[in-house]
């Protein structure tokens, strides 16, 4: 009589098929880019042919991933008539802004929340928040699973969507780990000791409070990202603290760039008040770096006791934190102790996070 083992019977067994929606991959200096591109790679590395992988993309972010994984296109009337309705056995939608609707496949439906941004810029009018909650509201009743990507922002979807509960899981981001390539220079070089920060430059980033940061010491302070209207703001903050020839806006950056930076930084500074995980965080700490932090939203969770925060945002207190955080990083000799903190957040762990919950959607359905 022949026999077959259960590893042969799940060796013949067809794979699961799953889409996996990263059609926020447009703005290549957009932390949804990069969140993309490391969980996409990571989910490529570490499948070891579990399943069968589909990534929804835009047309122009395909060739980052069409030699390694199947690709399928976005198209705009996929919005109203979803030609693969029926084709996967999981859909994970990776952010909320979900352009493929949730009701336009037969599926385990899995959505990654990022952020409540929207609600607490407090950017749009009333009724064009309430409209933005009530989708997310429908998106949610829709999926199976909610991964936030904090507990930061668990704690927000359950304020506003408190039947959503018992669908959340908490699935801390990844970072790319930067390597300095020899003899790359940025195209601004500082000449003395320099802070550094990047992100878009917007209010709610905070970079408009760092000139007061650079009283009473000789710190330059570089700022990269993606300029908008409010650097105005912050040159004029610079003018007021006479430290205008210490401040320089790069716009955005290289990766190339932003690993020369990160390696020849003083500190890293990131006051943002709005934060859904902070991948910078985890970048700057890779390098070793004392990275000073506001207190707001998922930084905490992030810097853990490894980070110095700036419990307000008067000059007074801003300047004495980063002195004596200097003070202590270099007494203590903390590196190690930073790039410790940072290999807890890697997007091969976030990877294999996501893959077991894939696993577990799937027992659940077969059950």
């Amino acid at each position: 009589m022949q026999t077959f083992s259960y590893e042969s019977l799940k060796k013949n067994m067809p794979q699961p098929s799953i889409l996996v929606t990263f059609d926020s991959m447009k703005d290549i200096n957009c932390g949804y880019f990069s969140f993309g591109k490391g969980l996409g790679n990571a989910l490529i590395k570490e499948n070891k042919s579990r399943y069968k992988f589909t990534f929804y993309l835009f047309a122009k972010t395909i060739p980052l991933f069409q030699e390694a994984v199947s690709t399928r296109k976005l198209r705009f009337f996929d919005k109203l008539f979803f030609t693969g309705k029926n084709d996967y056995d999981l859909v994970h939608f990776t952010d909320q802004r979900v352009r493929l609707n949730p009701s336009m496949v037969n599926a385990v439906k899995i959505m990654t929340i990022h952020d409540m941004n929207k609600v607490h810029l407090k950017k749009s009018k009333p009724h064009r928040i309430q409209a933005y909650l009530d989708k997310m509201r429908k998106n949610i009743s829709k999926c199976d699973h909610i991964v936030t990507i904090s507990q930061f922002v668990a704690n927000d979807v359950i304020k506003y969507f408190p039947e959503a509960k018992n669908k959340i899981i908490v699935i801390y981001n990844g970072a790319d780990k930067l390597e300095l390539k020899a003899g790359h220079n940025p195209a601004f070089v500082p000449q003395r000791p320099f802070l550094f920060t990047i992100g878009l430059l917007s209010p709610q980033k905070g970079f408009h409070l760092l000139p007061a940061l650079l009283q009473h010491n000789d710190f330059d302070l570089v700022i990269s990202g993606t300029e908008t209207p409010h650097k105005q703001k912050i040159i004029e903050e610079a003018i007021k603290y006479n430290c205008l020839d210490r401040v320089h806006i790069t716009g955005p950056i290289s990766d190339d760039d932003k690993a020369w930076y990160y390696k020849n930084c003083s500190a890293f500074i990131f006051p943002s008040k709005t934060e859904g995980f902070g991948l910078p965080v985890i970048e700057a700490m890779n390098f070793g770096k004392p990275v000073f932090l506001s207190t707001f939203t998922s930084l905490p969770e992030i810097g853990g006791e490894c980070a110095y925060y700036f419990e307000s945002f008067e000059p007074e207190n801003i300047q004495k934190v980063f002195t004596d955080g200097l003070i202590d990083f270099n007494k203590r000799r903390r590196e190690q102790e930073m790039i410790d903190r940072a290999k807890m957040f890697t997007w091969e762990r976030a990877a294999e996070a996501y893959l077991n919950l894939y696993e577990k959607c799937m027992h659940s359905r077969k059950s």
